[in-house]
């Protein structure tokens, strides 16, 4: 289990446990929920057992009546292991869980005939033990969403968090509709078409012939340095806000010769600048 990293949160009820798994999820952490406390040594040895998962990301907390008793000594044994674990504790104002709790109008779990504040006293004083084995201690009281998933990324930078925006650039023709999934459009049409040209009409975007005389075309070196700049600027603050997938879609009339060639183009540029990046050219074989 040397290998093997573990991101644990752990805390109140309504404190952001459900934003903190989500965005180790997103960071491609293998994450489990309300694991039971006395299942996590074998979690980690199973993880560990030719599974190629090396990033664990787990929510304990009072669902799981043992917690507050087991977890002390299970940590204690899985560091002796060799595993490189991190704890972050959320805590928060409880005004704000008791609004919290309204506004979703889910039960507390430790709540008895639908008393919320009575279930956060009897939870705080089940975890009372908790906070002091935390590497970090948060309180989600006055957090965005947003800012939450940052906080989250900083407290477990050590154990390999790193988020990652997903961006697929495609092509396609208006001719066949605009495509669902797209998040950001560009209409290309306004570029000279080599479908005019004999000698390219039967070529597509991918053959060097047709993409030298796209991008060599009037206005077509503009527009790509104009759109790799915006890009540049709005992948950054997209990921930042908690976005996981972005489609950047590049249309042409049948999108076969000057979507497909500024998508390729593109896509090149935003890979070079080190994004990670899928191509995907919906209407080239129509």
């Amino acid at each position: 289990m040397t290998d093997l990293s573990l991101a644990i949160v752990t805390g109140l009820s309504g404190s952001g446990k459900t934003v903190a798994i989500h965005a180790l999820e997103d960071a491609g952490l293998y994450c489990v929920d309300n694991i039971p406390v006395r299942m996590l040594s074998t979690l980690c040895e199973w993880a560990a057992g030719g599974h190629e998962i090396n990033r664990v990301g787990l929510v304990l907390d009072t669902r799981d009546p043992d917690v507050p008793l087991m977890l002390p000594e299970v940590l204690q044994g899985l560091k002796q292991g060799g595993v490189a674990v991190k704890v972050l504790f959320l805590d928060c104002e409880d005004e704000v869980l008791i609004r919290r709790f309204s506004e979703t109008r889910r039960m507390h779990p430790m709540s008895k005939g639908g008393d919320v504040a009575e279930g956060i006293l009897r939870e705080r004083e089940a975890l009372a033990n908790l906070p002091e084995l935390a590497d970090v201690q948060l309180d989600t009281s006055g957090m965005s969403v947003t800012e939450l998933r940052e906080a989250v990324g900083q407290a477990f930078a050590s154990v390999g968090y790193e988020r990652r925006l997903h961006v697929k650039v495609m092509s396609f023709g208006y001719k066949l509709g605009l495509p669902s999934e797209a998040d950001l459009v560009f209409d290309v049409r306004f570029i000279p078409n080599p479908f005019y040209v004999h000698a390219l009409r039967p070529l597509t975007g991918k053959d060097e012939a047709v993409s030298r005389w796209v991008l060599e075309a009037g206005p077509t070196v503009e527009f790509i340095e104009r759109v790799e700049q915006l890009m540049l600027f709005l992948l950054p603050h997209y990921l930042y806000e908690g976005k996981s997938y972005l489609t950047l879609a590049i249309g042409c009339t049948g999108g076969q010769h000057r979507s497909v060639a500024l998508t390729e183009e593109i896509a090149r540029r935003l890979k070079s600048a080190g994004h990670e990046i899928r191509i995907k050219h919906r209407d080239l074989q129509r």
